[in-house]
């Protein structure tokens, strides 16, 4: 029996899901994006020629740009727009989309004006429904040449996390249940901000001892970071957090690692987004965790220094000599 699933983004992220997707020939994939133009032009080459060069889509995807054809008897929706376009791009699709249809979120992210998470936007937007969060590291360079990767699936609701288990799984890709939602997105949110320090210490060039410690501190800003919110520790130890993590600061493919890396070259900011032609989620994310932070009291020593990089042109050495003259503790 076929099946249809319909992927909204044209990013790398989107074409490697519709990609992924469409190993199982009985499905049929839609993959929408905004732009009849770009839209067109991969439906006609079967290639993502600017994000994913040299990745062809197999026959069983369809690219688009018409929602109505998009959306159509959908059963599940994989969401792979960055966070800040998210609510907008739902709010213009929402009379299109399925009451039935499970929503998949690939959005690694934290809204800067309302401080919520990817499942959170969807909900407010399309109402009450499950969501299903997929976290863990799956560079799309990676996964769409067959690559081995494993990612987690997490809902609150557990069938719906074992459906969306089942829809991704392949012999190349090991998809995970998980139920602590909130966990594995703020993981996937907080990562990213991390990568962006990981990457200024490469640019740096400050060595592996100064790249080990950073993500290993890190990753206790993420745990204290979840636990304020009642997650499950369990969740930053797997792969939504350590994987993810590793993933995101130590690979050539993170955009994330590579902004840090420019800033500690000496590059502004603005210098950096212009010269990239897709998101970085952790330069907005630093944002939100900030003022999350702060409103709550959590102590991040490391998001907060990427913060002043970002946004208050400290310079890049002083921020680690000052992480560095912190008072001395028990770890």
């Amino acid at each position: 029996m076929s099946s249809n699933v319909t992927v909204v983004g044209g990013g790398a992220m989107g074409t490697a899901c519709a990609w992924v997707l469409a190993q199982n020939r009985l499905r049929n994939v839609r993959m929408w994006a905004r732009n009849p133009t770009f839209a067109r032009h991969i439906e006609e080459t079967r290639e993502n020629s600017r994000l994913l060069p040299g990745i062809r889509l197999p026959e069983n995807v369809r690219v688009m740009s018409d929602s109505a054809t998009a959306f159509a008897s959908a059963e599940a929706i994989v969401v792979c727009v960055p966070t800040r376009g998210l609510r907008d791009a739902f709010t213009e699709l929402k009379s299109y989309i399925p009451e039935s249809a499970v929503l998949v979120s690939a959005v690694k992210g934290i809204e800067n004006s309302t401080l919520e998470r990817p499942s959170q936007i969807l909900q407010q937007v399309l109402g009450t429904r499950p969501v299903v969060a997929l976290g863990g590291p799956c560079h799309a360079e990676e996964v769409a040449r067959r690559k081995p990767a494993s990612v987690v699936a997490a809902c609150d609701q557990p069938e719906v996390a074992e459906y969306v288990q089942n829809l991704l799984s392949t012999d190349f890709l090991r998809v995970y249940a998980n139920s602590d939602l909130t966990g594995v997105e703020f993981a996937g949110a907080l990562k990213n901000v991390i990568a962006i320090a990981a990457g200024i210490c490469d640019g740096l060039d400050y060595g592996d001892n100064a790249r080990s410690a950073l993500l290993t501190r890190g990753l206790a800003e993420m745990v204290r970071f979840g636990i304020s919110f009642g997650t499950q520790p369990e969740t930053f130890y797997g792969l939504a957090g350590v994987g993810d993590l590793t993933a995101t600061c130590c690979s050539r493919h993170s955009r994330n690692r590579a902004v840090g890396e420019m800033l500690g070259r000496g590059m502004t900011l603005s210098q950096i987004q212009q010269s990239m032609n897709a998101v970085a989620e952790g330069i907005f994310t630093a944002k939100s965790v900030v003022e999350i932070a702060q409103q709550n009291g959590i102590d991040m020593p490391i998001a907060r220094a990427v913060y002043e990089v970002l946004f208050e042109n400290k310079n890049p050495a002083e921020a680690t000599q000052q992480l560095m003259r912190r008072p001395l503790r028990a770890e």
